[in-house]
């Protein structure tokens, strides 16, 4: 079962569509504008991803809101951008790689990282969200199932070495 969307708040609608549509290549699929229960209103804009799923953004006009308000995931909330991110499955390594492609031609840096069992690459996006392309590059099976179980038991749980991460710069546009 996925998901049917994923909303986020966002201060810059027309960055966000350009980064969505160009930067992600997902297609803008509704946008609904409507009144807030606080009184303003809002457009709740919804996107295609590759996968079928959709993911939106909304956009608030309400004068209660306060003016420092940050749409970020994670540093908005004071903790590390890499906490809370939104990761799109690539069906495989190629697909990986044409994404990151996509990304720095459209002025992205990008992180790659090999995890172990998948490949994951990674930029912010127009409000300083971590976004995620991620591809599995081997099943998991019954064996990791146990090993999950045991380490989500585990208080004091061994920490992995840390694995190496590529940067790729992107060209200045």
């Amino acid at each position: 079962m996925g998901f049917h969307h994923v909303a986020i708040a966002t201060r810059d609608l027309d960055a966000t569509h350009r980064f969505y549509t160009e930067a992600m290549g997902f297609e803008l699929a509704k946008v609904v504008a409507g009144k807030s229960p606080e009184g303003g209103w809002a457009k709740h804009v919804f996107y295609r991803t590759p996968g079928g799923d959709m993911i939106a953004f909304w956009e608030l006009h309400d004068a209660g809101l306060p003016d420092d308000w940050s749409p970020a995931l994670s540093t908005g909330l004071g903790l590390p951008v890499w906490a809370n991110h939104i990761a799109f499955r690539a069906d495989d390594l190629t697909e990986i790689e044409s994404r990151k492609r996509r990304w720095l031609e459209r002025g992205h840096d990008v992180m790659e990282v090999d995890h172990g069992f998948c490949v994951s690459i990674y930029t912010t996006d127009p409000s300083g969200t971590l976004v995620e392309w991620c591809a599995d590059t081997q099943p998991l099976g019954e064996a990791d199932r146990a090993e999950a179980a045991r380490l989500l038991a585990d208080p004091n749980p061994p920490l992995e070495s840390p694995k190496q991460s590529v940067f790729h710069k992107a060209r200045p546009r």
